[in-house]
This record gives C-alpha cells, structure tokens and sequence, in this order.
C-alpha cells in the first residue's frame, strides 16, 4: 500500500519543544479524516514533545528571531510554529 502524510501543525507558547500548545491544524493525506478549524475545544497533544513520543516526526519549526525594539508585545501572529508528519498506509 502506498503510504501518504497527515500533516500536523502546533503553535507553542514558547520556543521550547515541551511548552504547551495554544493553537493548531492538521490535514489527512490519507483521506480517511477531514479536519476543519474550529472542530476541537482541546488540543491533539498538550505539548510537541507529546506527539514526538506519540509517532510524529518533526520536520519544521520557526526561526528565532530577535524582535526590533518596541515591537517585543506585537501579538499580530503566533510565532512559534511547529510542523510535523506522520506516514500513514492509505
């Protein structure tokens, strides 16, 4: 069987792995779940390293980037962003 990707994205209060999750998103490449926004109250995982050890492989996370003075409390976007796959049989 040919294997597809779900996609996985956590949105982190900090820069560290095991800080716990404000936001998130997710797609099935397998077809076999369809998410939308909005469809869960409680994150997939209270923390990245949470879906590490749940099978999720990491292959993407923010850059740190220092922030121009007076612009340390801009809250226009949520900055520590988190992508991880998981291959699953389709």
């Amino acid at each position: 069987m040919p294997l597809r990707q779900n996609v996985l994205v956590l949105y982190l209060s900090s820069s560290a792995l095991d800080s716990p999750v404000i936001a998130w998103t997710r797609w099935d490449g397998s077809g076999g779940q369809v998410y939308m926004a909005g469809d869960s109250d409680e994150p997939p995982y209270k923390t990245g390293l949470h879906a590490l050890r749940d099978g999720w492989r990491l292959f993407q996370f923010s850059a740190l980037t220092p922030e121009a003075p007076g612009q340390e409390f801009r809250t226009s976007y949520l900055k520590y962003e988190f992508a991880f796959e998981q291959l699953v049989e389709s």
